[in-house]
């Protein structure tokens, strides 16, 4: 017969369990780290696809261009409550797009707001994000018909109340301008000595 004692061994002395997870995190990021330094050579546009399909992610043809740089801003005030006509003055509006956008590499960005007030949303849907989208569109139709290019325009709506107005901001999007033509140089003529 075995004694009592002998019956289960004694337990080895343990780590906390804090400790053990405090390894796995700096073996993580050692991973993490040699990873990155791996892929140091890998443009992003390459290594955001190979991630997304490791995780088994739709790759997306279509990419989105960053978002401009804020240089400079102008609003347009006056609309009614609930409505999404454009009332006062707007040719200073214009004159400002129009000159902010003499460098091709600007881009303006319409920003339509609320003043959430109950009574300040569209007419069909209730919905307060849909009447600043529709004031981002009237000024954005307002600044094409007066010359603005559709593709120099982005629309947005504010998430938060603010004021019954839009916002036009104007941004640094980069480095898009044209390349420099080449001048032609005309051939050396030969001298004679």
């Amino acid at each position: 017969m075995i004694p009592y004692d002998d019956d289960m061994p004694d337990a080895a002395p343990a780590r906390p369990a804090w400790l053990m997870t405090l390894a796995d995190l700096a073996l993580l990021l050692v991973a993490f780290f040699v990873f990155i330094q791996a892929n140091q050579q890998l443009d992003g546009g390459t290594l955001a696809r190979g991630i997304r399909a490791g995780f088994g992610a739709v790759d997306t043809p279509a990419s989105v261009p960053p978002a401009p740089m804020p240089v400079s801003a102008s609003a347009l005030g006056g609309f009614a409550i609930g409505s999404a006509a454009v009332s006062g003055p707007v040719a200073p509006l214009v004159a400002w797009a129009t000159d902010a956008l003499r460098d091709p590499r600007a881009m303006v960005a319409v920003t339509g707001t609320v003043d959430g007030s109950p009574d300040d949303v569209d007419g069909v849907t209730q919905s307060g994000a849909v009447l600043a989208a529709d004031r981002a569109r009237a000024v954005v139709g307002m600044l094409i018909a007066h010359g603005v290019a559709p593709d120099r325009i982005t629309i947005t709506a504010a998430g938060r109340a603010g004021r019954r107005g839009v916002s036009v901001t104007t941004g640094f999007a980069g480095n898009r301008q044209m390349p420099a033509a080449p001048v032609a140089v005309p051939p050396a003529q030969p001298t004679r000595i």
